[in-house]
């Protein structure tokens, strides 16, 4: 009898303990102590620092290893968002500032000490590498994490701060290149989450990464990094491509030569003294300065670097060669990610408009861009339009990306799965009162417009008049990727068998998605393949 009260003592003792440490929502990574805070039985650490503030010296180098500290580190609300400009009317963030010192990470976890380890995923925002935060309510992770996923938002440097590529920071770097800190970052929370992750109850094999539009250009790219292997298994990409046209890779020479323009644009605005090396002048200007000088200069976009680092040769050719990640790939487009007004910029578009737009943008394939497209009635022409827009912006990169994936050799002989959709369901109206009409003028599908449905947070948005049809989409859809980071197959759950790629199908999504034929857009993106990405 005395066995057993002892032994009930024991077990009621370690599972106080368990509840305990459950409740209080501390955990030990390499660097110390965190704790987080236990929220409707989820497990959230906001604000974890990844690396140290690249700040000072630190400014345009690629991001290194937080410090260790004493004591219990409270990581209970967001941290500073990366240093940006008020960009876009739809982005909402619950971080505490703009600030340099932005390198950190989120998380929430169902489960800090599971019987199984948990899929984990890691998603990069979008933003056009120019603005956007993990804080944001849209990719707030706590339903994947009810799910059974522990869910990571990673903050990484933008623009000017990200992206900058110098003759003179290349001469200081030890390796011959610069640029590419924005994917450096991102790599850095990719190798915390490596070491640190089971401590969330996160499995370090079972590390799928996603992004959308900036983010899915980013997971792109991380294929196609030697530094990233093994530090993902598989990956989804929503709307974005490093392959897309909007956003090239270019090479380091390229790379100087525009971050030389920009570096003196910057000196001769700011009348630094010609002492001192440009470089060494603008880290000691102040962030906020820096982004107000670049806006009154135009200057806002920066490209992703052939460094020799990060990547070491134009990703086009090392997706040829089959230098790429073997991880399977869930990745896709939504029906209308640009205007037709990017092209047209007018309410009446005629016929006339039309084959003028094309003769400016193809002149000497005029004859055969008209060919791809039937237009008969007024409304075919921003249809087609709205389709060129989109192809350009997003939907052939994306193409390209998976079609490389797919079709290239495997030295083993296995292919890895991949899955191509494009979402269709269009967003309800926005609100009078959020700035909106309260009226419907969407055509399909508008860029980003997916997030919400894939997270789960249609209610963290309070722009647009959600109706229960898009609760319906937003479980579907979320379905469809809550499987793929669990198994790495879509599949199940009796919804709408999605097989993998081929060049004929892809996946609908919608509140009935449907396997439809995809042979229309070959023809268009093989032209776009040409066009861009010659073989000779």
């Amino acid at each position: 009898m005395l066995r057993q009260l002892i032994c009930f003592a024991l077990c009621l003792g370690t599972t106080f303990m368990l509840n305990a440490q459950q409740l209080s929502s501390t955990v030990t990574v390499e660097q110390g102590k965190l704790s987080g805070k236990h929220v409707e039985h989820l497990h959230q650490f906001f604000g974890v620092p990844y690396a140290e503030p690249p700040v000072g010296q630190l400014r345009w180098q690629p991001p290194q290893k937080a410090q260790n500290w004493l004591g219990i580190k409270q990581v209970h609300t967001f941290e500073n968002q990366c240093m940006q400009k008020y960009l876009y009317d739809d982005m909402r963030f619950r971080s505490k500032g703009v600030s340099e010192d932005c390198l950190y990470l989120n998380i929430w976890t169902p489960d800090l000490a599971p019987t199984e380890k948990l899929p984990v995923l890691v998603y990069f925002y979008g933003g056009g590498f120019r603005a956007g935060d993990g804080s944001e309510p849209r990719y707030d992770g706590a339903a994947l994490a009810k799910k059974g996923i522990v869910v990571v938002t990673v903050n990484y440097r933008l623009g000017i701060f990200g992206l900058l590529a110098h003759p003179s920071l290349s001469a200081q770097s030890g390796y011959g290149g610069s640029g590419n800190y924005t994917f450096l970052d991102q790599q850095a929370a990719l190798e915390w989450v490596n070491k640190n992750i089971s401590q969330f109850g996160g499995d370090p094999t079972r590390v799928t990464i996603g992004g959308e539009s900036a983010g899915s250009i980013s997971v792109s790219a991380h294929m196609v990094a030697p530094d990233s292997k093994g530090l993902f298994s598989a990956a989804i990409g929503q709307s974005g491509s490093i392959l897309g046209p909007p956003l090239p890779a270019v090479s380091l020479q390229k790379a100087h030569e525009m971050g030389v323009s920009t570096v003196n644009q910057l000196h001769n605005k700011l009348s630094l003294k010609v002492d001192r090396g440009n470089i060494e002048q603008l880290r000691e200007v102040s962030a906020e300065t820096l982004l107000d000088a670049l806006e009154e200069l135009g200057i806002s976009r920066f490209s992703t670097t052939v460094d020799g680092r990060f990547i070491k040769d134009l990703p086009i050719s090392l997706y040829r060669k089959g230098q790429f990640a073997k991880v399977p790939l869930l990745a896709g487009v939504n029906s209308q990610e640009s205007h037709y007004t990017s092209i047209v910029d007018k309410p009446l578009v005629t016929k006339e408009d039309y084959q003028q737009a094309i003769r400016n943008l193809y002149p000497e394939y005029y004859q055969e861009v008209l060919a791809m497209f039937n237009i008969s009635e007024q409304e075919d022409i921003k249809d087609a339009l709205q389709t060129l827009a989109s192809d350009r912006f997003i939907s052939f990169g994306a193409w390209a990306w998976i079609d490389a994936v797919t079709h290239h050799p495997s030295v083993s002989g296995k292919q890895p799965s991949t899955y191509f959709y494009r979402y269709d369901h269009i967003r309800p109206a926005r609100k009078v009162s959020e700035g909106g009409t309260g009226e419907h003028h969407d055509r399909g599908a508008v860029h980003s417009a997916e997030i919400e449905y894939v997270f789960g947070n249609l209610d963290n948005n309070p722009l647009y008049l959600w109706q229960p049809e898009d609760y319906q989409v937003s479980k579907v859809v979320q379905g469809y990727f809550e499987r793929f980071i669990k198994t790495h197959d879509p599949n199940g759950e009796g919804q709408a068998f999605w097989p993998t790629f081929s060049s004929e199908k892809w996946m609908i999504l919608s509140k009935e998605p449907e396997y439809q034929s995809f042979e229309a857009h070959i023809k268009r993106y093989q032209f776009f393949m040409d066009y861009y990405y010659p073989s000779n």
